[in-house]
């Protein structure tokens, strides 16, 4: 399958370095507005069959113009959601959330207090590529940074200093399916 990751479109937190990962999280502001209507002249040569996204408001927007231009419903998915900071939610110092997701290179167990281990971050997203790999040849999932980049590491053979920092809208194209892995196609617009 032809699976395209997106990372969600810019918002006010983006810009206020805040870790807003719990739903419903914050809209687009103008600039991710315009960046979720440019994915649909980026993605205009591209296959794709479904659009899903994580169901945070931002994910849903940066989602809605490209399937609306494909003639698809935006399929909402709360497995596609960004990796919760639990008691570090809203705060600017995203010292202790980076530590977090360093430290699953070694133990997929640990977590921060509210949030989530590795292994459940793992295999929430897993169990959502694999349903639409059991449906369609090629798919957008509009999700979140840091869930792309831990996936993307653990699943796709990234190395984690290509995937640190996903910019707004950055559109990674792997090929393969959850059974037999993926190769990455294109890592163009990191």
């Amino acid at each position: 399958m032809l699976l395209h990751l997106i990372r969600h479109g810019q918002t006010d937190s983006n810009v206020n370095h805040l870790l807003d990962t719990a739903h419903p999280g914050a809209p687009l502001n103008w600039t991710g507005l315009g960046q979720a209507e440019t994915l649909v002249q980026r993605l205009a040569g591209a296959e794709i069959e479904a659009v899903f996204s994580s169901d945070l408001v931002r994910a849903v927007q940066t989602a809605t113009p490209l399937a609306a231009a494909r003639g698809l419903e935006v399929v909402q998915d709360r497995r596609f959601r960004e990796i919760p900071a639990g008691v570090e939610e809203m705060n600017p110092d995203w010292d202790r959330y980076t530590r977090m997701l360093l430290r699953w290179i070694e133990d997929m167990e640990h977590t921060i207090e509210g949030g989530e281990s590795g292994n459940q971050v793992l295999a929430r997203f897993d169990a959502g590529v694999a349903e639409i790999a059991s449906v369609h040849r090629s798919a957008v999932i509009v999700s979140h940074g840091a869930m792309l980049g831990v996936w993307l590491t653990m699943r796709g053979g990234v190395d984690p200093s290509v995937v640190g920092r996903l910019d707004n809208t950055a559109v990674i194209v792997l090929d393969g399916h959850p059974g037999s892995g993926w190769e990455i196609i294109s890592l163009a617009e990191l």
